[in-house]
Order: structure tokens, then sequence, then C-alpha cells
């Protein structure tokens, strides 16, 4: 059993990270957090009436240190990274869902988030929380960076291909779609009910802050060429589909693509390759720690369109979290989370 903490729990990903840990057989919540709200968590999130009597304060590092061995950052980029450096000198093991510690130097940083890093010397200390690849530098790990929901279907769809075949791949277009619960609790005209409903539409066009992460890590497995990242906003709470162009320089078949990707995600349990013919759906991922994978190929046998989905705020931050805790103390990696 150990004690954990969680930094922003007013947030959705940070209350639904404190209603998942609730259940956890291994894990005791002991301190939690919010510099805006403050309270009992059972007004701040009624639906956990009866499950909790935690109190939510400001955030203390000291008063975090002496309740919990463990903690979660489920804050905006730029907090955790003046927040991190004090928790890891006392001690405590670090699972930051923010974007704060996913790239690897403080000038792509500055680039793609316009502030500069205060805390540079750990980005090469982070460990990128993706577990269906880095499973093994997690189970060592004591400060992980966990990936962010774009990412995270981005590259368990495009993994295999690009592991097998990337020097034969000519370009990659990653059409996304997420919902709105993406952009976070905050409030703001464009995303007001009045905006969202029975509309549809793209932003950040080939300058998004997860464009980079993709980048960095799908050429850690193979060299790629131009990686082009279109994000959109769907009129629904949560969930993201990406529809992903894979242009190759050479014929493939579908059946090879196919088996490929079940030999690559055999062993892994929160990964669902369709069967072909079968095209995956947001319905089937949300409210669980799912990627769900589904493959075409064209008639000339040379573009591989792959769709992947994903709960944004699941696997796409809060139960991805708590599987990467669950591989760094040894629990079954799907305790908490199904």
């Amino acid at each position: 059993m150990i004690n954990v903490g969680i930094v922003g729990i007013s947030g959705y990903s940070g209350g639904l990270l404190l209603e998942l840990l609730l259940n956890h057989k291994d894990v005791r919540v002991t301190y939690v957090s919010a510099n805006n709200t403050t309270g009992k968590v059972t007004e701040i999130w009624p639906r956990l009436k009866g499950a909790t009597k935690l109190m939510c304060n400001k955030f203390n590092a000291t008063q975090a240190a002496d309740k919990c061995s463990l903690i979660f950052l489920a804050v905006p980029h730029t907090v955790s990274q003046k927040i991190t450096p004090d928790l890891l000198k006392k001690g405590l093991q670090v699972i930051d869902l923010s974007g704060d510690f996913r790239l690897d130097t403080a000038a792509q940083y500055k680039k793609w988030y316009n502030t500069k890093h205060t805390a540079s010397h750990l980005l090469k200390k982070s460990v990128y929380g993706l577990p269906e690849l880095h499973r093994e530098e997690i189970k060592k790990a004591d400060f992980i960076a966990n990936p962010g929901c774009y990412p995270t279907a981005a590259v368990l769809g495009l993994a295999p291909v690009v592991a097998n075949y990337g020097q034969n791949i000519k370009s990659v277009i990653i059409d996304a779609k997420s919902g709105v619960s993406g952009a976070g609790k905050k409030a703001a005209v464009e995303l007001s009910a009045n905006e969202i409903k029975e509309n549809f539409k793209a932003y950040k066009v080939l300058n998004h802050q997860h464009a980079p992460e993709i980048d960095l890590y799908l050429n850690k497995l193979n060299k790629l060429a131009a990686i082009n990242f279109v994000p959109h906003l769907l009129p629904i709470k949560q969930g993201i589909l990406e529809t992903i162009y894979v242009q190759l320089n050479k014929k493939v078949t579908l059946k090879n693509i196919h088996t490929l990707y079940k030999r690559f995600y055999k062993t892994e349990r929160f990964v669902r390759v369709a069967t072909l013919g079968k095209q995956v759906e947001i319905k089937n991922v949300v409210n669980t720690n799912y990627c769900d994978i589904g493959l075409a190929l064209s008639e000339d046998h040379q573009l591989l369109v792959i769709t992947s989905v994903i709960d944004n705020l699941m696997k796409g931050a809060s139960s991805q979290a708590i599987q990467n805790m669950n591989i760094m103390h040894g629990f079954k990696e799907q305790e908490g989370i199904i």
C-alpha cells in the first residue's frame, strides 16, 4: 500500500484521477490540492459524496511530502516545472500530466509553449510514460512525463509501421479530432456550449504543441520525414479519433500489415487491433484505458490508413498515469483502471 497525492484536483484529469484511485486496492489517497478551488472534495466533486472525506487546500510541498510518497501533477503547463524540482528533492515520486517534461530540450519547449523552461535540468531525467513502448524504463523511474492525449493515439497508431517500415515512409498526415474536455476546464468563449454544439473546426493547424512530441518519440523508433499534424474540435465531451495517412514508397499487403500490428501488440492488454474490414469508434473506448486501432490500404498498396481511438481523459491522461504508477510499483497493470 502506498500513499499518493494529487495536485490539481479541481480539473477534469485531477478529479478523474481521484475517482479512479479511490477504488485502487494498493493505494491510499492522502493529499489533494488546488490553487483556485479549496474545501471539501465532495463539494468540488459531488459525485464522490460518501467516497471520501478529503479536504482540498492550496498546494504546499512540505505538506505533500509529509503525507505521500508519490504525487500526480494534474496542472497546466508551466506550473509543473515550478514545483517538480522541490518535490523530487523531498524524495517524492512524480507523475506529471502536463507537457512540461515531455520534450528533450529547453529550446524546443520555448518554441512550442512560448515560454522559457525554468527546470530544464530535469528534461533528461524524466521518463516518457507510454507503457507499450517504455515499460522497462518506467519500472525503474521516479519521475514520469505522462504523454499527451493526441500523441498517445498517434504514437500507438503509428509505432508498428514506423518501427518496421520507417525507411519506406514518404509522408505522414495525422488528422486528429478530440472532444472538448481535451481543452481542460477553463472558461473560454470558443469552448462554450453555443460555440461547440453543431460545429466542427480545425485549430492550431500545423502548429499544435503536441506535434513535436509525436515527432520526437516516433523518430526514436525510426528516422522519418516530416509528420504533419492537424487537430480538430469535436462537439462531444470526450474521446479522440485520429485518421493517419502513411504514404509508402513500396507496396505492402493489408494482411501483412495487420499481422505486424497484431504481433507488435500481442502482449499489450490495452491496445486492441480491429479485425480486417472493421473500423474503430470513439464510443467503444470512452471511460476505458483502451486504444483501438483500425487499418485500411489503398488499391495501389502504398497508402496505409490507420484509425486510432482513445478516451482523452483516460488513456490520454488519468488512467494512463495510473497504469504508469502500477508499473513503477509492481502492481497489476490494470489495477484501478478496469
